[in-house]
C-alpha cells in the first residue's frame, strides 16, 4: 500500500514543472516514503529513488527522507541485513538531492540528540555533511562555518574523559568524534592552502576555520587531561587532536607564534574586525590553552624562535597563567601551575628585574597561587602552589622581593584584614621554622 501511494504521488508530480511543486506534494512524498521504510519496503523505495525518470522529484523532495533513513540506521540492530540498503540510500540521497536543503536537514539532525546519542549521530553524518558542503557552489565559507559551529556546540556538552581508562572506554564518544572532526575539516584546510589567489571567499573560509580552531582550544582542550608519561602521548586521542588543531592554524597562515604573541597587544593583526572583537571577549581561555599545549606539552614547540630569552617567555606566559588560575576546575588549575613551573624553571634565580612587577600579571599570579594554596580542596595542588610561590620569589631580584611583599602586605593592611599573601607569608615562615627545628633535633 505504501509503495503504491508513493508511486501515485510521483506519477502526479512527473507531469509538473519543478517550480510548480507545492508544499503539499513535499509532505505527501515524505509521509509515503516514511511508510515504505516502516513497512520494510526498502528495496522498492531504493529503486524508485534510483529511477532516472524521478530525478527532478528526488532532487527537490528527497532530502525529506534523510531523517527517516538516519533514524533507521540508529535504531536498527547492527546485524540487520537491511543496514547496507539504508547506507546505500543515504549515499544516493546525498548524491541526488539539492545540497542546500540537504545541508540544513543534516544540521537539524545533528542538533536533535542529547547525551550519549550525540556521538553516534555525528559519526554517522560527518561524511555525508562533508560531501554536501563540497557540492555547494556558493557561500561555501558560510556553510563550513555553520557546520563547524553546530558540531562544536554539540560536542561541547559532552563530558571530557580525564583518565586513561575513561579515554579507552570513551563512553560518550568524544574522542572518536574529535578524530572524525579532524578528517571532516582537512579538505577545507587544504582548500585554503591550495588557493594561491587568496580570493574573498577563501579569506572568509580561512576566518571560519580560525574561529573553529580557537573554539576547539577552549573546548575540549582546555579541560582535557593529557596522558603521562610522555611516551604514551601517541596513544592519547585528545593530544593528537590538539596537535592537529595547531597544525591547522599553521596551514591556514596563522602559525602559533603569530597567534599567541599577538594576543593582548593593543594593535591586533587579525584580518577581520569582527573576529578581533570576538577575540577580546572570548578567547583568553583559548590562548592560555594554546600556551600550555606548546610550552608544557611541547606540541610544535620547534616553531618558536631560539633567540627568545627565558625571562621574555615567562613575561609572555604570565598573562595566560593568570587566566588559568582564575578557573576552578582541577584540570585547568593544574595546567596553570604546570605552565608557571615550566616557565620558572627556565629562569635563573634573582634574574627577574623588579620592573617586571609593574606588569599586572606579575602581581596577580602570586595572589592566584595563594588562593589555590588556601582555598583549593586538593592537597597536591595546594602543596604545588606553595612550592611555586617560593620558586617565583626566588627568581626576583632583591628589590623585586621587597616590592612584592610591600605591595601585598600594604594592600592587606589597607583592607583592615590579613591579605591572602600575608597569610601565606606567615604560613611559609612557620613551615620553614618547623623544617629548621627538625634539622637541628636530627
Amino acid at each position: 500500500m505504501a509503495v503504491e501511494e508513493l508511486q501515485s504521488i510521483i506519477k502526479r508530480c512527473q507531469i509538473l514543472e519543478e517550480q510548480d511543486f507545492k508544499e503539499e506534494d513535499f509532505g505527501l512524498f515524505q509521509l509515503a516514503g516514511q511508510r515504505c521504510l516502516d513497512e520494510g519496503h526498502i528495496d522498492q523505495l531504493f529503486e524508485i529513488i534510483q529511477n532516472e525518470k524521478n530525478k527532478v522529484i528526488v532532487k527537490n523532495m528527497g532530502w525529506n527522507l534523510v531523517g527517516p533513513v538516519v533514524r533507521c540506521l540508529l535504531w536498527n540492530d547492527k546485524e540487520d541485513d537491511k543496514r547496507k540498503y539504508y547506507f546505500l540510500m543515504l549515499d544516493l540521497l546525498v548524491e541526488l538531492c539539492n545540497p542546500k536543503e540537504l545541508l540544513l536537514g543534516l544540521l537539524e539532525l545533528i542538533e536533535e540528540p542529547s547525551g550519549k546519542q550525540i556521538s553516534p549521530v555525528i559519526l554517522l553524518l560527518l561524511r555525508p555533511l562533508q560531501t554536501v558542503i563540497q557540492k555547494l557552489r556558493h557561500n561555501r565559507a558560510y556553510s563550513v562555518g555553520l557546520a563547524l559551529s553546530t558540531l562544536w556546540s554539540q560536542l561541547s556538552v559532552l563530558p571530557v574523559p580525564y583518565t586513561q581508562g575513561q579515554m579507552q572506554a570513551d563512553e560518550y564518544g568524544l574522542c572518536q568524534c574529535c578524530e572524525a572532526l579532524v578528517e571532516f575539516t582537512k579538505p577545507f584546510v587544504e582548500e585554503v592552502t591550495g588557493d594561491k589567489e587568496n580570493s574573498v571567499e577563501n579569506e572568509k573560509l580561512k576566518d571560519e576555520l580560525l574561529k573553529f580552531c580557537f573554539k576547539s582550544l577552549k573546548c575540549p582542550l582546555l579541560t582535557a587531561q593529557f596522558l603521562e608519561p610522555p611516551e604514551q602521548a601517541d596513544t592519547d586521542p585528545l593530544r593528537r587532536f590538539a596537535a592537529e588543531i595547531i597544525g591547522f592554524l599553521s596551514a591556514i597562515g596563522y602559525p602559533f607564534p603569530k597567534v599567541i604573541f599577538n594576543h593582548g597587544r593593543k594593535k591586533k593583526t587579525w584580518d577581520y574586525l569582527e573576529f578581533e572583537e570576538e577575540e577580546d571577549k572570548q578567547l583568553s581561555d583559548s590562548m592560555a590553552s594554546l600556551a600550555y599545549l606548546v610550552f608544557v606539552q611541547g606540541i610544535s614547540i620547534d616553531q618558536l624562535p631560539m633567540v627568545l630569552s627565558p625571562s621574555y617567555l615567562l613575561q609572555f606566559n604570565m598573562g595566560h597563567i593568570e587566566v588559568l588560575l582564575q578557573r576552578t576546575e582541577e584540570s585547568v588549575l593544574s595546567k596553570g601551575l604546570d605552565l608557571l613551573e615550566n616557565s620558572l624553571l627556565r629562569t635563573e634565580d634573582s634574574s627577574l628585574l623588579h620592573q617586571c612587577l609593574e606588569i599586572k600579571s606579575f602581581l596577580t599570579v602570586p595572589q592566584g597561587l595563594v588562593k589555590v594554596m588556601t582555598l583549593c580542596p586538593i592537597e597536591t595542588l595546594r602543596k604545588k602552589s606553595l612550592a611555586l610561590l617560593q620558586l617565583y620569589i626566588n627568581k626576583l631580584d632583591s628589590q623585586g622581593k621587597y616590592t612584592l611583599f610591600r605591595e601585598h602586605l600594604t594592600n592587606g593592611l589597607q583592607a583592615h584584614s590579613w591579605s591572602p599573601f600575608s597569610i601565606w607569608y606567615s604560613f611559609s615562615q612557620r613551615a620553614l621554622r618547623q623544617t629548621s627545628c627538625k634539622t637541628q633535633t636530627g
